[in-house]
């Protein structure tokens, strides 16, 4: 027996608390690494343009499954969005579940974390842009949520069916773009995209230039009065400026 405190407590109890003393150290440990991350990036910002108030706060990698039919159109998305470590502990916080930090869900513990992001308002886009041969595509609302957790980072996927605007036929290409216009979620799409139901299509990365994205914001915010602020002046949304676009092209050589 091993005195903890006012209490005795037996090996496997001490073996116990300290595990679950570790996991929070770790978890704590994940967190500062991406605060410092933030903080950088917020630094860079201040640096580059102060009245800016737009930057990221919540960082997303993000994969794509683009589903094609036999009749070569684009019939459904698969989304998926990895939170990083300090959002995740924020919602866990939030939804009170994983209080021991092991990261090994309950059945209750998923049952509330399932669907935790899919609470959506009219006219929300899902911070998703999809257009086929230049033409806008109209998406459903998300469907099929799934909810997971490992290493301090919480997984959550989603399948939007294509409304409208689906024919790939042709050689139209397939342009995705994942981003929040307001920036005040980072979309990083280092997941895997991956197409479904065809084999001949290419899939292209398009990376946004970030340092044009921050002097044209610099410039803008240098023609405002310094009394007048951003929002009231109807400063742009500037988060397709740093968004990458994802291009699929079937049948091309």
């Amino acid at each position: 027996m091993v005195r903890f405190g006012s209490a005795l407590l037996d090996l496997g109890q001490v073996q116990r608390i300290t595990a679950v003393s570790a996991q929070h150290r770790l978890r704590w440990h994940l967190v500062a690494d991406r605060l410092r991350v933030m903080k950088s990036l917020i630094s860079l910002f201040c640096l580059l343009c102060t009245p800016l108030s737009a930057h990221p706060h919540i960082f997303v990698s993000t994969g794509i499954e683009v589903m094609i039919d036999a009749q070569d159109r684009l019939t459904h998305l698969r989304i998926t969005w990895e939170y990083d470590e300090l959002y995740s502990l924020l919602v866990t916080e939030d939804l009170e579940i994983d209080d021991d930090y092991d990261e090994i869900l309950t059945q209750s513990d998923l049952a509330r974390l399932k669907g935790f992001d899919m609470k959506w308002i009219d006219g929300f886009n899902g911070d998703l842009v999809v257009s086929v041969g230049g033409a806008p595509v109209t998406l459903s609302s998300p469907m099929e949520p799934t909810a997971t957790m490992k290493d301090g980072k919480i997984t959550t996927t989603h399948l939007r069916a294509v409304v409208s605007g689906s024919d790939v036929a042709g050689g139209e290409t397939v342009s995705i773009k994942p981003f929040d216009a307001t920036y005040y979620t980072a979309y990083d799409v280092t997941l895997p995209v991956v197409v479904k139901g065809r084999e001949d299509c290419k899939v292209t990365r398009k990376l946004p230039d970030l340092d044009d994205g921050l002097r044209r914001a610099q410039a803008e915010l240098a023609e405002l009065p310094p009394e007048v602020e951003a929002s009231e002046a109807g400063f742009p949304d500037i988060g397709e400026r740093f968004a990458t676009e994802i291009v699929v092209a079937c049948g091309a050589p």
